[in-house]
């Protein structure tokens, strides 16, 4: 079985830009216990593992003419599987990768829907550079992302690119530029909407003899009403 420590190997080998004859890894522990991989040993000259990689071949970004057909029936078979549009998954794909299986960010997110390592680990990713492993992981993690956000495709896509808990912090889609392009750009391209506004209704109660004025998303169950606005 590979391990996340082999997915993660893998990872560091395909960022050295360069194709040298042999490609020299370096892995150490930082002070949190977390696994750093690198193509340059440790500045602080500590404890590190040395690998020498034969053969290491550079990754390139794909091409404008990349075609997304290839993928076709993988994405319409895990997003029936989920109950997700397949627009969406393709419109997720192409922002992440532009269909480039073997694309790495410089955060260490990888292939098709850019996992994290953590996220491949998770949903049990052998290969994240394999399309239908990696589709199959996306898919299920954006499918959880919705659940958790009544399905709010705008907060979903806001999680998937910058983490749930940055949504969590705002209460909203983050206010990074990168996020927000990134829901937009998505947004357009499968034509989601954003969820309608609260109708804001207010009326009086009687309270000891005195009118008290009252405001909520719901109107009241009898009597007279006025709608005052709506708010997001």
């Amino acid at each position: 079985m590979v391990t996340l420590r082999t997915v993660l190997f893998v990872f560091a080998v395909c960022l050295l830009a360069a194709v040298p004859a042999t490609a020299q890894i370096y892995t150490w522990h930082d002070g949190q216990g977390t696994l750093v991989l690198s193509s340059k040993p440790r500045a602080d000259g500590g404890d590190m593992t040395t690998y020498a990689e034969p053969g290491v071949a550079a990754v390139r970004p794909a091409g404008p003419t990349q075609a997304s057909s290839r993928f076709d029936d993988t994405i319409e078979i895990h997003a029936t599987r989920h109950g997700l549009s397949p627009d969406l998954v393709r419109a997720v794909i192409q922002v992440e990768s532009a269909f480039n299986p073997s694309a790495i960010s410089s955060k260490g997110a990888m292939g098709l829907m850019q996992l994290m390592p953590a996220t491949a680990s998770e949903f049990g990713v052998r290969n994240p550079f394999q399309p239908e492993e990696n589709i199959g992981a996306g898919v299920a993690y954006l499918k959880r992302l919705l659940t958790r956000y009544d399905d709010n495709v705008e907060l979903a896509l806001a999680a998937y690119n910058a983490g749930p808990g940055n949504v969590e912090k705002y209460g909203d889609v983050p206010p990074f530029r990168e996020t927000q392009r990134y829901v937009k750009k998505i947004a357009a391209a499968t034509q989601v909407e954003a969820p309608p506004p609260a109708v804001i209704y207010k009326w009086f109660d009687l309270v000891n003899g005195q009118p008290l004025t009252r405001y909520s998303n719901k109107p009241p169950t009898s009597g007279a009403y006025e709608i005052v606005g709506a708010r997001r």
